[in-house]
Formats: C-alpha cells, sequence, structure tokens
C-alpha cells in the first residue's frame, strides 16, 4: 500500500515529484492482480497516453509490469486521446485499459486512470481494489511473459464514430479546430476532415510544455479561438482539453458557449430523430429536465463524476449523458465521455441549424438559465466533517427565497420555490468545496453563490 497513490474521481494525478515510476509500477501491478481476481488470467489489455513528455516512458513502466504478470499489451504508435483507448477496449474486448494522462493539468502532472472491459469509467469497487493491491512488481517466470504489441487505435474508433453519426455535412460547415498541443491533434481534426468538415488548426504542434501553460478548454485559455469565431472566421470553434475526452465549443454570437447550453443543444437535436432519456450531474442545467420533458421524455440525476453519468446511461438506456465541465456521450456509442466523437456531432447539429439558433430558440422556449461556480479552499481531511455538519445547518431559505427540498446525492442541493438551485459539495479533484447555482438572472446566480459560501464559511 502507498499512502501517495489514491483514485479519485478519475484516476490517480499528482505532481511529478511524486508520481514516479516505483510508484507506475505499483499501479501496474495492483490493476494485474486486480484483473486475474476478476477472472481475466492471462488476458490483454490495451496501455495508452498522453501528449506530456513523460507519459511514453511511465506507459512503457505499465507495459513491463503487466507484460511479467503474464498479459498481452496493446499499445498505440504515438500518444492518442483516453477515449480511443476507451473504445479499444470494446472493439478487441480486451480486460481492460490503463491511460497515462493528467487530463487538463500543467505539464509538472501526471496521472493514470484504470478503464475496465465495459469501456466505461472506472467506479468505486474497481479502484478500491486496486488500491488494496498496490504492491511492488512480481513478475512471473520469463517463459510465462505476454508481449507488447503496437496497434491502430485510430481507424476502429473513426469507423464507429462515421457510421453511428452518418455525417452528410459535406463541406458545408466550416471549423476551427484548437488542440491546445494535446493529444487531439492529428486525431479530432482528422475525424472532422474524414466527417466532411472543412478544418483550420490552431496550436496542432507537438509541445509537452502545452505552451508553457495547462491544456484546459477554458476561456481564459482559448483567447484566439474565440476571437477568431466572434469575428467571422469560422462557424464553430472547437477545443479539446489535453486527453480530449472533453470539449469546449465556440459560436460566432456567444463566444465561448456554455457547457450546460451545449448540452441542451446537442440533446435538443438529437430528440428530432430519435428518442430517450438524459443523464445528468446535480451540477447540471434544469434545461435538460425542460427539454426532456418537452419531449415526453425522463432525465435522471446522478453524483458528479462521469462515472456515474456512465452507470446511469447503461441502467436508463439514455439518449444521451453529460456533466457541465464539458464531458459527454451518446447512445451507441461507449459509456465514456468523448471529446474526439462529439466534436463530429457537433459539426454535424451545426449543418442542421446554427448552435446560436438552437439556443435562441430553447431559451425563449424553456426560459434564461444561468449558472455560475466558485471554489473554497478546504483540506480534505475536512469535507466529510463539513457536509455532516452542513446537514445540521440547512436554513428554510436562502437569499431570500424558500427552500422547497433538498438533494442529498452528491453533497447538499437546495431546491428553490422559483426554480432556482445552489448546490455544495466537496471537490473530488482539489482540496476544495465548490459552491454551483442556477437561476433566471446572472445577479440572481450571484446572490446563490454567495449565501452557498456563507452556508460553508459558517460550518468551515
Amino acid at each position: 500500500m502507498d499512502d501517495v497513490i489514491s483514485f479519485g474521481t478519475d484516476g490517480w494525478r499528482d505532481t511529478l515529484d511524486k508520481f514516479t515510476t516505483p510508484r507506475v509500477k505499483k499501479v501496474g501491478q495492483g490493476v494485474a492482480t486486480h484483473l486475474r481476481e476478476e477472472g481475466h488470467e492471462g488476458g490483454t489489455v490495451a496501455v495508452g497516453y498522453d501528449a506530456r513528455a513523460t507519459s511514453p516512458g511511465f506507459a512503457e513502466d505499465l507495459a513491463e509490469v503487466l507484460t511479467a504478470n503474464g498479459f498481452d499489451v496493446v499499445m498505440p504508435e504515438r500518444d492518442r486521446p483516453t477515449p480511443l483507448t476507451a473504445y479499444a477496449i470494446v472493439d478487441r474486448d480486451l480486460a481492460g485499459a490503463l491511460m497515462l494522462t493528467a487530463s487538463h493539468n500543467p505539464p509538472e502532472y501526471n496521472g493514470v486512470k484504470f478503464i475496465p472491459e465495459s469501456g466505461a469509467p472506472a467506479l468505486p469497487e474497481d479502484t478500491e481494489s486496486i488500491e488494496s493491491n498496490l504492491a511492488d512488481p512480481d513478475p512471473l517466470p520469463e517463459e510465462d511473459h505476454g508481449e507488447v504489441h503496437e496497434v491502430d487505435f485510430v481507424e476502429p474508433h473513426f469507423e464507429h464514430a462515421l457510421e453511428l453519426l452518418e455525417p452528410e455535412i459535406d463541406g458545408d460547415v466550416d471549423v476551427l479546430y484548437d488542440a491546445m498541443h494535446g493529444s487531439g491533434r492529428g486525431t479530432t481534426d482528422a475525424l472532422l476532415e474524414q466527417g466532411g468538415v472543412n478544418v483550420e488548426r490552431i496550436r496542432c504542434e507537438t509541445d509537452p510544455t502545452f505552451g508553457d501553460g495547462s491544456p484546459e478548454p477554458a476561456p481564459e485559455y482559448l483567447e484566439e479561438l474565440i476571437e477568431r469565431v466572434t469575428d467571422g472566421e469560422a462557424d464553430l470553434g472547437i477545443a479539446n482539453d489535453g486527453d480530449s475526452d472533453r470539449l469546449a465549443v465556440i459560436t460566432p454570437e456567444r463566444g465561448y458557449l456554455d457547457e450546460n447550453l451545449y448540452y441542451a443543444a446537442i440533446y435538443d437535436y438529437l430528440l428530432e430523430s430519435d428518442e430517450g432519456p438524459a443523464v445528468r450531474t446535480v451540477s447540471t442545467t434544469f434545461l435538460i429536465d425542460r427539454i426532456a420533458q418537452a419531449h415526453g421524455q425522463e432525465v435522471a440525476e446522478t453524483a458528479v463524476g462521469f462515472k456515474w453519468v456512465a452507470q446511469g446511461m447503461l441502467e436508463h438506456d439514455a439518449l444521451m449523458g453529460g456533466e457541465e465541465s464539458g464531458g459527454f456521450s451518446v447512445r451507441g456509442h461507449i459509456r465514456e465521455k468523448d471529446g474526439v466523437l462529439m466534436a463530429l456531432l457537433s459539426a454535424i447539429a451545426e449543418s442542421e441549424e446554427s448552435l446560436d439558433d438552437r439556443v435562441d430558440r430553447l431559451l425563449e422556449e424553456h426560459g434564461e438559465i444561468h449558472q455560475g461556480k466558485i471554489g473554497i479552499e478546504c483540506p480534505n481531511d475536512q469535507k466529510e466533517r463539513l457536509i455532516d455538519d452542513l446537514g445540521d445547518e440547512i436554513p428554510e431559505s436562502v437569499a431570500g427565497e424558500s427552500i422547497e427540498n433538498v438533494v442529498k446525492i452528491d453533497g447538499f442541493k437546495l431546491l428553490m420555490s422559483d426554480g432556482s438551485w445552489v448546490l455544495v459539495r466537496p471537490s473530488g479533484t482539489e482540496p476544495k468545496m465548490r459552491v454551483y447555482a442556477e437561476a433566471g438572472s446572472a445577479e440572481r446566480v450571484d446572490e446563490l453563490l454567495e449565501a452557498g459560501r456563507s452556508l460553508i464559511e459558517k460550518v468551515l
């Protein structure tokens, strides 16, 4: 056991002074033991990696441990997006996969996530088993070792995406694509082009420092993309995070399209030709519920974290699942967030009706929606106590509006009589408490966020 290694919301991430070869090899051994316990003796495991300078070496370390434990390993020819690694599991009927990535974190970080045989994110029973089996490598005799094979992760994913989405764009959509120097370069843009999209590229060169920044597709890191799209250079701007499981979309009228509005637009587009429930996290907009209700569909609400969205998609046969942090997937695909597939789906929806026009229409039909969130520093070892204490401090009203219901799926979500809400929950990735709010105006959102901050500070 190693107290430094902890699988949080989406794998283990840490700075490179702690994310070291010996610890990575312990994870490899933990996964090998876990897979054997799950009945995958002598199976094949995928090992993928992102564009960080240290990722190929760590991927080789994992492959070495896995093959020494009798597993064969398949690896891509270069860094590729996490969803391609996840799809390879299902396409090749693998025992699972390990992905070396720290997602949107800066270059001084790295991380590793385990993806089970379903291709969906690992649930706690998997990660707890891996953590309990962390150990130094325990190799089998050399004659029982597996082999490493380099295989194509790209073409199977592309063939599936094109068959699932059936694009008929034929050059009608111009996309400005920003890879942020991440693993989407040469992948997301290539799929867009195969789908008939005209693509111009930004930051699609290899740079393990990510331009001395973070590959995080947030507005403050996408200034050039936003400026060029709003100046009319493209119909859409699309950016991926470092491992391309998430995306951001830029439109000519709105600039950065809020992820909640993006979810609403794509779900509405899918409902034009299909039907099915939506799955969303507690922090994601109620606009999804209004759209679903207008089409006679249901919505399932989950805790924050795409693993819970994926589970909800399975249980409800959902047409779409997503979260306000930019992760989405659709029925017929792997239940893993996929910023590559969603990029093409975004262009297809744009070719039918511009996302700006669709969002305008949805807000006119269902009412204005505004959201915001803030973070409040809180040591990890205080989070559980703070949530317990908050349970005794829930008021009868918040910012002058009475509370109609309290949802306890993940922290506390206070539903107000005017349809607004405020959510207080512990971050799964940082030493912080999160406060989210949704209301019909930006001013009201600010009031609710401050009310949430006060609730936390009262018991912090």
